[in-house]
This record gives structure tokens, sequence and C-alpha cells, in this order.
């Protein structure tokens, strides 16, 4: 805030007071001139198309393998529990050979580690299994 005062000695004992706006605008025109500049920075050059979230029903087929992992890592062909992943990948091989290919479904406990589900991504490359699934329940609605 900035004051005027009259020369000394003179009539008016008035003092002036009024805002200099002067800085205050320069600092706004300096600041929008930033935003100006910096707006287009935010912007990615590369362009790419993100995936959109969608929620497909699809129905199994009976010639689909569904491999589950529960909760404590233990890896099943359907009900049977598979013993380690060399058995995994015997088994694999041998439904690698069909044509046309089944299509794998991998379900995962929310609970279990990354680990097991890693370990059957790994032995269905070994094996050469092309179509894989993941098995998941949809969002509850509203959320």
């Amino acid at each position: 805030m900035a004051m005027n005062l009259p020369a000394s000695g003179g009539e008016g004992e008035e003092i002036i007071s009024a805002i200099n706006t002067t800085p205050l605008v320069d600092v706004m025109l300096v600041l929008l001139i930033i935003f100006l500049i910096t707006i287009p920075v935010v912007n990615y050059s590369v362009p790419v198309e993100l995936p959109k979230e969608r929620n497909e029903v699809r129905e199994s087929k009976p010639e689909d393998i569904v491999i589950s992992v529960d909760s404590t890592g233990g890896i099943y062909w359907f009900d049977a529990r598979v013993r380690d992943g060399n058995a995994l990948i015997e088994r694999l091989s041998e439904v690698a050979k069909l044509d046309p290919q089944p299509e794998v479904h991998i379900r995962g406990d929310w609970k279990s580690d990354y680990e097991p589900v890693g370990r059957i991504i790994y032995a269905l490359q070994r094996a050469g299994i092309v179509k894989v699934g993941f098995i998941t329940e949809p969002p509850a609605r509203g959320g």
C-alpha cells in the first residue's frame, strides 16, 4: 500500500492513501505468461490410444482349460492339484498339439501372490499355448 504525502510546509495536512496496483498487475501478467507457456508441455508428445474399460461376457467352451491358483499358491488343473511346474508344462505341451488349440483360463485368488500366476504364464509360454485369458469377477454395480 502506498501513501502520497503532501510536501512539507503545504497547506494541506491531509494524507492521501491509495493502493498502487501496478506491481500487482505486473505479477499477474508474468504468471499468465508462465501458465500459457507451460500448458502445452503437459500434453504428451507420443500419440497413444489407451485401452477402454470393458466387461465382456464370454461363455466358456467345454474344451477350455481352467487353471486355478488358491490363496496358498497351489496350482490346480480344473480340480486336480498339479505337483510342480514341470508337470504343468508336460500337460500343457500335450494340449498345445491339439488343433484348434483350446483357450487356457487362469483363475487366481485375490489373496495369493503373483509368483504362482507368473509360473503358469511361463509354463504356457514354454508349452506354446497362444490363447490365454484371466477369469475375474465384475466390479460391484455403482462402484
